[in-house]
C-alpha cells in the first residue's frame, strides 16, 4: 500500500476519535499534494513503532511510528499472549504492576495496558497516581507480579512517551523475552479487534486494582535500610529540582527521614507537569536544565544541588567549588564517589559485587578489586548491570553493592533492579553531610582517589552516517578494525583486544572467552589502564569511540599536572585511533 493508503487504514482501525481526529486532515493535505503533509505521513507511517532494548518509545501522535493508544493495545495485547505462553508464569493469578509518569497521555495509556490485560484474565495492579520508575520495578519484585509496566519516556523531550516493560525479577527485559514480546505484538490483531475490558468492570471484576497501601512506604523504609552511616552536616542547605518530574515528593521524604533538614525543591520545576515549560530538554545533563537550581541555590547558601529525571531513575549533581563557582560533576564522577563510599564505609564481606557499564570510566573497576570485591563490566544499559547482578549473586553467593552507568544511573544494592534517583541521592546526601562535617570537600575525595589509584579522564568520538550508505560504511569501519592488528595506539601498546561478537578475549596471543552476551563491539586495553572502545550506536547512525585515559599521579604534584597529562594522552589516542579506524 501507498502511505496515504496506509494512513486511511490506520484511521479505519484506530480506535480513538482524537487520534482519528489529529489524522484526517493530514491526509487530505497529502492527497491534495501538500508536500509537508506528505512528510509527515511518511514520518508519522515509517514503520511499526519498534518493540526494542526498554520497551517502546516515541513522539506522541497518530500513526504506527508514534506512540498513541491503538499501539498501547496492540503492544499490551502480545505482552499478555506471552506471558501467557508460559503457564509457568501463572500470569492470571501473579499479574502486571504498571506504573506511570506525569508525561502527557501517560494515565490514560497505563489504564489502557491495564484493561487490554484484564479483558485477557490477568490482573494488573496500577499506581494509584504518578509514580517514579524505581516504585514501579520495586513494586514487580514486592507483589510477585509476572511482569511490570512503567509508562515514561525518562528524559526525552515532551513530545514523547513510552512503555517501559520488567521481567517478574524486576529487571528491564533481556532477550529472549524482548524479541519473544516483540514477535507476539508483530502477531496481534488492529486495534479496534482488540476490545480492553471498561475499566469500571475490571474494577468490579478486581481485575484492576491499585498498589497496595504500604507499598510505597515499603519501598521509603526501605531505602532508609540502605544508609551506611549516620552523621554528618544535615542541617545544610540542599536544592533539589525533579524538572517538573514526578520526584519532588518522595525525594524530599525520603531526605527528610534522614534528617536532612534544609532541603529546598526549585519551586518553578517542584510539580509534575508534562509540558516541561522551564527546560526544552528535561535531562539534567542538558546546559541551562540546571539554572532555576543554581539561581536558588545561590539565594539560600547551598553549596549543593541534587537533580532529577522526569521518571527519578537518574540523579545529577552539581557542586559549589572553591574559588570556582558551580561544577556539574559528570556520571563517572558520581558514579566512582558513591562506589568508593560504599565499598570504604560500608560492610566489608568477603563477597562484594560491584557492576559499571563498559562505556563507564574504569575507575570504579580499579578501586573495586583493590578492595577486595568483584568487579565486572556488562554491556550499554541498565538492563545488562541489573540481570548480571542477580546471575553472580546465584551462581557466585555474592552480595550485590552497587551499579552504574555513565549515563546517571545508578542503583544501590538489591532493592531495585533498575537505576534509582531516590536512593542514590540518598546516599549521596549522606556522602556529603559526613564529608562536610570533616571540612572536606567532594572535590577533595576525588582528588584523594585519584591520587590512589590514578587520574582518570574519559572522552568520545561520535561520527555521524546516515542513510543505508552511512549503515554500510558504519559496518565497513568494524570490519575494517577486526581485520586490522593493532599493537600500538599513538604512544600507548594494546595489551589485549577482545571482541564481543565473537566472545573472546586475546591477550599475549591467547584466547579466552567473555562472558558478555554477543554484541558489536571491540575493546583495546592499553598498557597502565588505558583503553578504547569502539561500537555502533544502537540508536543513532553513528559509529561512537570511547577513550579512557588512565594517569598516574606523582608524589606531591598539583591534580592539575595530571589532568593535563592526561587530556595530552587522550589528544594522542583520538588522533591516533582514528587514523586506524579510517575515520
Amino acid at each position: 500500500m501507498s502511505t496515504v493508503e496506509r494512513a486511511e487504514s490506520w484511521i479505519e482501525h484506530d480506535p480513538d476519535p482524537q487520534s482519528r481526529a489529529e489524522l484526517e486532515p493530514i491526509v487530505k493535505a497529502a492527497k491534495a499534494g501538500d508536500a509537508s503533509a506528505q512528510k509527515d505521513l511518511a514520518d508519522r507511517f515509517a514503520g511499526p513503532l519498534e518493540f526494542g532494548t526498554a520497551g517502546l518509545r516515541g513522539v506522541l501522535g497518530a500513526g504506527e511510528s508514534r506512540m498513541n493508544l491503538a499501539v498501547v493495545r496492540r503492544t499490551t495485547l502480545g505482552l499478555a499472549r506471552y506471558l501467557l505462553s508460559d503457564v509457568k508464569l501463572e500470569a492470571k493469578k501473579r499479574g502486571v504492576a504498571i506504573g506511570y509518569d506525569g508525561r502527557r497521555m501517560s494515565k490514560e495509556f497505563a489504564e489502557t495496558a491495564a484493561c487490554v490485560l484484564a479483558s485477557q484474565g490477568i490482573p494488573a495492579f496500577v499506581s494509584p497516581g504518578v509514580c517514579p520508575t524505581p516504585v514501579a520495578a520495586y513494586a514487580t519484585t514486592r507483589l510477585q507480579a509476572a511482569a511490570g509496566i512503567m509508562v515514561t519516556a525518562s528524559h526525552n523531550p515532551p513530545e514523547y512517551n513510552g512503555y517501559k516493560v520488567y521481567w517478574g525479577n524486576g529487571a528491564q527485559i533481556i532477550p529472549p523475552h524482548d524479541t519473544g514480546i516483540a514477535a507476539a505484538i508483530a502477531k496481534t490483531p488492529a486495534a479496534d479487534a482488540i476490545e480492553p475490558m471498561p475499566l469500571a468492570r475490571a474494577r468490579e471484576a478486581k481485575l484492576v486494582r491499585g498498589f497496595p497501601e504500604d507499598l510505597e512506604r515499603g519501598y521509603l523504609d526501605a531505602v532508609q535500610a540502605l544508609s551506611i552511616a549516620q552523621g554528618g552536616d544535615r542541617s545544610a542547605p540542599i536544592v533539589y529540582t525533579p524538572l517538573h518530574g514526578v520526584g519532588n515528593r518522595l525525594v524530599r521524604e525520603t531526605l527528610a527521614r534522614a534528617g536532612f533538614s534544609n532541603v529546598h525543591s526549585v519551586p518553578e520545576q517542584a510539580e509534575p507537569d508534562g509540558e516541561f515549560p522551564t527546560v526544552r530538554f528535561p535531562n539534567p545533563e542538558e546546559k541551562g536544565a540546571l539554572d532555576l537550581a543554581y539561581a536558588l541555590a545561590d539565594k539560600v547558601g547551598a553549596d549543593i544541588i541534587l537533580a532529577s529525571d522526569p521518571d527519578v531513575d537518574r540523579l545529577a549533581v552539581a557542586l559549589r567549588k572553591p574559588d570556582s563557582g558551580w561544577v556539574q560533576l559528570t556520571g563517572n564522577q558520581v558514579g566512582v564517589l558513591l562506589g568508593h563510599y560504599l565499598l570504604t564505609e560500608g560492610p566489608r564481606e568477603d563477597d562484594r559485587l560491584v557492576l559499571a557499564s563498559c562505556v563507564s570510566s574504569p575507575q570504579l573497576g580499579t578501586i573495586a578489586r583493590a578492595l577486595g570485591a568483584h568487579y565486572e563490566e556488562t554491556l550499554t544499559g541498565f538492563k545488562w548491570i541489573a540481570n548480571r547482578a542477580m546471575q553472580l549473586e546465584q551462581d557466585k553467593d555474592c552480595s550485590f553493592v552497587f551499579g552504574y552507568e555513565e549515563a546517571l544511573g545508578y542503583t544501590v544494592g538489591p532493592l531495585v533492579r533498575d537505576k534509582d534517583g531516590i536512593s542514590a541521592a540518598l546516599l549521596f546526601a549522606e556522602l556529603y553531610a559526613r564529608r562536610r562535617a570533616q571540612k572536606k570537600t567532594l572535590f577533595d575525595v576525588l582528588e584523594a582517589v585519584a591520587r590512589e589509584y590514578g587520574f582518570y579522564a574519559s572522552s568520545q568520538l561520535s561520527v555521524t552516517m546516515k542513510g543505508a550508505d552511512g549503515l554500510a560504511k558504519i559496518r565497513g569501519v568494524m570490519t575494517h578494525l577486526r581485520a586490522t592488528k593493532v599493537d600500538q595506539v599513538g604512544p600507548l601498546a594494546v595489551t589485549a583486544v577482545s571482541d564481543v561478537e565473537k566472545g573472546e578475549r586475546v591477550e599475549g596471543g591467547k584466547a579466552s572467552k567473555l562472558t558478555l552476551p554477543k554484541s558489536d563491539v571491540l575493546f583495546y586495553e592499553l598498557e597502565g589502564g588505558s583503553r578504547i572502545i569502539a561500537r555502533p550506536s544502537g540508536t543513532e547512525p553513528k559509529i561512537k569511540i570511547y577513550f579512557d585515559v588512565r594517569e598516574p599521579m606523582r608524589s606531591g604534584e598539583p591534580l592539575a599536572d595530571a589532568e593535563a597529562r592526561a587530556n595530552a594522552r587522550m589528544a594522542e589516542l583520538k588522533s591516533a585511533f582514528s587514523a586506524i579506524a579510517g575515520l
